[in-house]
């Protein structure tokens, strides 16, 4: 993928070429213009990729689907019509501003959704795909995968995390297999869509400095006027994916869950935002962890604004929710991910916090606080306070996800398996440093409240490694695999690693060519599995010579390619997924 750009502080016109992001790849490569005559949004027609993005060029488009209405606001009264166009002046004003001012890379929208980041419109269910090989017999249900997918063109900053939640299933059934992308109607990609413009702030992209104060202050007023609804949420339910209540549940750490039913066919379809029947009224992390004995779910919720800034739950596996237990942090802290043991949750309190009052600065509202000590809590599962959790420091160490954890009753320890990152805010902040991910081991001791960690693989074959999985079936005892993202180069993954947790030892499978792909996803062969690793690898890949997708499903014990669904359409890289089993699927609430 070749990307290249121009762009001047007084500049109005933006030229960009890059390979193809459309959906039959007609050609090697594409051009595009695109043109600001006047510093505000424009009409819905040309910024929607569901019609003709300007900024992104996706040739051979199907028809609009859905068609975005223009905005309406026969609704509004008098008083409501002048404060709209007075807030759209004055975010007009805020644009001109901002567009004069560079852009660095972890917000510029050129680099953070080109390529095969860019987004695709949504596709209806398409049957009988090409699957070449055999599909093992055993895989009988939908593989799912969510990801980033912004449906308007960005207007200023924009981060990867920032694009609306759009779902990718594989639905297999006897060896057939179709195919289906929907956006995650959420609240926010409702509204607006009846708006016909990306009226909601982006909570990574455009929330820095100044011009994010005003960018807020322009959201709320608006609010305030009646123009828009804040108090349903702003989240994106971009990130993960959990089958939990008989529910499939599509979240990000920013707002409650969203139920998505995979209709008969392998459609899907978003039946809304969901509160465990009025019990969950906060946020809750795109991370939740279902013990695979108890059946129970555990989950984290933060808020970045005021106290408590961390709360602990869990629900039962019949959806009755826990009371909350406040967790004492001095600040609000990053808190992506956490683990579960039999009897403890493992909390991470690592140095990556929010500071808002930065923001009056001029800066980021993320940081890396090197004042701070990283640690864990460690908290018993079925605490209802935390006055029995224990801190156990571990200076410097950022895990962004942590792939399982477990008890050493011998040693008083609990074992921690996650990637380190560093530097810890570099997927936020732009920085010089070259990014490195290393699967560590983190023992923490209950006892002397001490920690170690080593790096499990050996230095003559390091690689970066993040996004991925265990045998859920394991999910909070010892496990021996772990199987695992290769991210090079960072942040393309051209495949994945069978990491022995014990040894060190890695078996890596290879997409090869200019073929990249994105988390591994392990799925166990089923009830009478013979061993650990007995079961199967599932993951979209991407050929950037092509510019077509595909599933791969491989061989979890020899690596062996078993067979290849061909995808009618792109697949972008993404984030988090999971599989929902014929049954399960039959009992959807």
């Amino acid at each position: 993928m070749a990307c290249s750009y121009v762009l001047s502080p007084n500049a109005t016109k933006l030229n960009l070429s890059f390979a193809p992001s459309d959906l039959d790849a007609p050609s090697p490569s594409s051009s595009v213009s695109f043109t600001n005559t006047k510093p505000r949004r424009r009409k819905l027609s040309t910024n929607s990729v569901t019609d003709s993005p300007a900024l992104f060029n996706f040739p051979n488009y199907p028809p609009p689907n859905p068609i975005i209405p223009e905005k309406d606001t026969s609704h509004w009264n008098p008083l409501q019509r002048a404060a709209s166009a007075a807030l759209d002046f004055a975010e007009a004003a805020l644009l001109s501003r901002e567009r004069s001012q560079p852009l660095p890379k972890t917000v510029d929208p050129r680099h953070q959704i080109s390529g095969n980041y860019a987004p695709v419109p949504e596709q209806s269910v398409k049957s009988s795909i090409s699957v070449i090989g055999k599909i093992p017999d055993c895989i009988d249900g939908v593989y799912l995968r969510n990801g980033a997918n912004p449906l308007f063109e960005p207007v200023s900053g924009h981060h990867l995390f920032d694009g609306d939640g759009m779902v990718h299933a594989v639905k297999i059934t006897n060896g057939d297999a179709s195919y289906s992308c929907r956006f995650t109607e959420t609240e926010r990609l409702v509204q607006e869509k009846q708006l016909g413009s990306p009226i909601f702030p982006k909570a990574i992209g455009e929330l820095h400095g100044h011009t994010g104060i005003a960018r807020l202050m322009l959201f709320y007023a608006r609010g305030l006027c009646g123009l828009l609804n804040h108090r349903n949420g702003t989240g994106v339910a971009n990130a993960g994916l959990v089958y939990f209540h008989d529910r499939l549940l599509a979240m990000s750490e920013d707002d409650l869950p969203y139920q998505v039913r995979v209709t008969d066919n392998g459609d899907l379809e978003t039946v809304g935002r969901f509160d465990f029947g009025g019990q969950l009224n906060s946020a809750m992390i795109a991370h939740p962890k279902i013990d695979p004995e108890t059946k129970e779910l555990f989950a984290l919720s933060y808020d970045v604004v005021k106290k408590p800034y961390l709360k602990y739950f869990r629900f039962s596996p019949e959806g009755e929710k826990s009371p909350d237990v406040e967790i004492p942090v001095a600040s609000p802290t990053m808190m992506h991910d956490f683990a579960i043991t039999e009897n403890f949750v493992v909390i991470p309190d690592q140095q990556v916090v929010f500071k808002l009052s930065d923001m009056f600065l001029g800066k980021s509202p993320v940081k890396y606080d090197g004042e701070k000590v990283s640690r864990f809590g460690i908290l018993p599962r079925n605490a209802e306070d935390a006055s029995e959790m224990i801190w156990v420091e571990s200076p410097e160490t950022f895990c962004f996800h942590l792939w399982n954890a477990w008890e050493s009753p011998e040693t008083d320890e609990v074992v921690v398996i996650g990637s380190c990152m560093t530097p810890a805010d570099s997927i936020f902040n732009e920085c010089d440093e070259q990014l490195n991910s290393v699967l560590s081991e983190i023992r923490l001791n209950l006892k002397t409240g001490k920690s170690t960690r080593r790096t499990i693989i050996p230095g003559s074959v390091q690689m970066n490694l993040e996004a991925g999985m265990v045998n859920r079936n394991l999910l909070g005892r010892k496990t021996r695999y772990a199987y695992l993202a290769i991210a090079e180069p960072w942040p393309k993954v051209s495949g994945f690693a069978k990491v022995d947790l014990s040894t060190g030892e890695v078996k890596n499978h290879f997409y090869g060519g200019k073929k990249y792909g994105g988390e591994p996803f392990f799925l166990p062969r089923g009830l009478e599995s013979d061993g650990e690793d007995d079961g199967y690898i599932m993951s979209f890949v991407h050929d950037e010579e092509s510019w077509k997708s595909e599933l791969q499903i491989v061989n979890a014990v020899t690596l062996e390619l078993e067979a290849i669904v061909k995808l009618p359409s792109r697949v972008p890289y993404g984030f988090h997924g999971t599989f929902v089993n014929a049954a399960d699927m039959l009992n959807q609430a």
